[in-house]
C-alpha cells in the first residue's frame, strides 16, 4: 500500500509537471504570428509543406546521386513558388519575414543550378545551409 501511494504521488507529479510545461510553452512562444485568415493559412502552410517536401526530394536526390530528382525538387519551392504566393497572404507578411523567405527561394534556385555540377558533398553542404534559413524562419514566426 505505501508503494502505491507513493507512486500515485509520483505520476500525480509527473502530471503536473508536466501539464505546467505544456502551459509555460505555449505563454512563453515568441514568435510572431503572421496574422493570417484561416483560408491564407491553409496556403500558406501548403507552401510550407511543398518546401519540406522539397527537401525530402534533395535529400533522396543526393543519397541515390539522381541529380534530376535534386534540381526538380528544389525548382519546386524556387520562384515559382514564391510568384505564386496569394497577394492576400504576400500583403500580409513582415518585411522580416521577406527578407528570410526571399533568400530561400533564391538558394532553392541555386540548388537546381548546383545540381547540374556540383558533387554530392557540397550539394548536402548547401543543403543544409538551405535549412538553416527554414529553421531560422520557424523560430521567429507562427502561422496563427
Amino acid at each position: 500500500m505505501k508503494y502505491l501511494l507513493r507512486a500515485s504521488f509520483i505520476i500525480t507529479l509527473i502530471f503536473n509537471s508536466l501539464s505546467a510545461a505544456i502551459a509555460q510553452n505555449e505563454i512563453s512562444d515568441g514568435r510572431t504570428g503572421l496574422g493570417l485568415n484561416p483560408v491564407e493559412k491553409v496556403a500558406f502552410l501548403a507552401e510550407m509543406r511543398q518546401m519540406l517536401a522539397s527537401i525530402q526530394g534533395i535529400v533522396t536526390g543526393i543519397g541515390e546521386e539522381n541529380r534530376e530528382l535534386i534540381a526538380e525538387s528544389a525548382r519546386s519551392s524556387g520562384n515559382r513558388m514564391a510568384r505564386a504566393t496569394p497577394d492576400t497572404v504576400r500583403n500580409k507578411l513582415p518585411q522580416s519575414f521577406k527578407e528570410i523567405g526571399g533568400p530561400t527561394h533564391m538558394m532553392f534556385e541555386e540548388l537546381a543550378v548546383r545540381a547540374e555540377t556540383d558533387d554530392m558533398d557540397m550539394l548536402a553542404s548547401f543543403t543544409g545551409k538551405l535549412m538553416k534559413q527554414c529553421l531560422v524562419c520557424h523560430s521567429l514566426f507562427k502561422s496563427d
